[in-house]
């Protein structure tokens, strides 16, 4: 019996999986200046998105495509990546396409995803690392029962750069 995909719905956005479908929705969501800004992540041709739609597919992520409730508008993607059984933890993520921000999306699908995290897989931990500047996340991230734990100071380089990335998490 194969395992299926959950999907999530709320009284206006559905949560469901990722197919190959979605490929041309993630290349303008990962090839956008403003969505990769604050994001590793990013690619510029379908082509060369091949790469995460694999990604999305390991059994080490649960990603899902956050749309509109008819299924017929692609707001974003997010899930959990670094699902670790053991450790009983993963990390959060999301991003979604510029049109949509400012509308409630994210406060309304991150507590449904680490929901997902902390009863349906029954992880004890959820992290979110945020890069420090990315002010907006942080304040989602906040107002959201997740715990700032820290900075991590000059800890990645991006675009020839020191940054430094605050860690957030929730627990059972």
């Amino acid at each position: 019996m194969k395992n299926e995909f959950p999907t999530i719905k709320t009284d206006r956005i559905l949560l469901r999986e990722i197919t190959g479908l979605d490929i041309e929705n993630v290349f303008n969501g990962l090839s956008n200046p403003s969505v990769i800004q604050h994001y590793e992540i990013s690619f510029d041709s379908l082509e060369a998105t091949k790469e995460q739609m694999t990604w999305f597919a390991d059994k080490k992520q649960k990603w899902w495509a956050i749309c509109s409730l008819d299924n017929q508008t692609f707001y974003g993607a997010g899930g959990l990546n670094d699902i670790d059984y053991k450790k009983s933890k993963a990390e959060i993520g999301l991003w979604l396409l510029p049109d949509f921000w400012g509308m409630g999306i994210m406060k309304e699908v991150l507590p449904l995803i680490s929901d997902y995290g902390l009863n349906k897989l029954k992880l004890n931990r959820i992290e979110g690392f945020v890069e420090t500047d990315n002010v907006n996340c942080k304040n989602a991230m906040s107002k959201l029962d997740f715990k700032n734990e820290g900075t991590m100071k000059e800890c990645e380089i991006k675009n020839g750069k020191l940054i430094s990335i605050d860690v957030y998490a929730k627990t059972n």
